[in-house]
């Protein structure tokens, strides 16, 4: 009989070519700590409300052209795991994105833009693992020594990161959890 709880997997960006880090904090979310009601997901009948949660970030290289937000689910119970959003193009004047900036394009800086989601939605989506079964969320920041990631609008948060991860100066990273309760 098949299981509901995943097995945590390795850190998905432990294989990637080692950059210095830069500090990366939010007011509504922290490593190891369980996500709060609003930055969960609600889309597929969950009890949140899909709202990204605000990040602040300093501290990244002198050479740092432009920013990619990330947040992904490397526990979700596919080969792939789950990309919850992606926003590229952020300029480098732009250091953080306030709650609820996931809702749309129209929320973002002047030329950032959202990718579409493993849901195939071009917004922030919150978590929703089955019940007791504990997930990761890396939310990541990567700075690119590149002013834009170069990538069509209608790209894949991986192709987006594929396509950069040669740019990626420095990155930042908290990783909240849900699904234990």
């Amino acid at each position: 009989m098949a299981s509901n709880t995943t097995t945590m997997k390795r850190d998905p960006y432990a294989d990637l070519p080692p950059v210095p880090s830069f500090d990366l904090e939010s007011s509504l979310v922290a490593g190891g700590e369980t996500m709060a009601i609003a930055q969960r997901g609600g889309t597929f009948g969950g009890d949140g409300q899909d709202s990204s949660p605000d990040l602040g970030w300093s501290g990244f290289p002198d050479e740092t052209q432009s920013f990619i937000v990330t947040m992904y689910d490397p526990d979700a119970p596919t080969p792939s795991g789950f990309w919850h959003w992606a926003v590229i193009n952020i300029p480098t004047s732009v250091t953080s994105l306030p709650a609820g900036a996931g809702e749309g394009d129209q929320t973002l800086p002047e030329g950032s833009t959202h990718l579409p989601n493993d849901a195939g939605l071009r917004r922030y989506i919150g978590p929703e693992p089955p019940p007791g079964d504990p997930h990761r969320y890396f939310i990541v920041v990567s700075a690119l020594d590149l002013p834009e990631a170069g990538v069509p609008a209608a790209a894949t948060p991986a192709l987006a990161l594929f396509q950069t991860w040669a740019n990626v100066v420095a990155r930042a990273m908290l990783v909240p959890i849900y699904g234990a309760e």
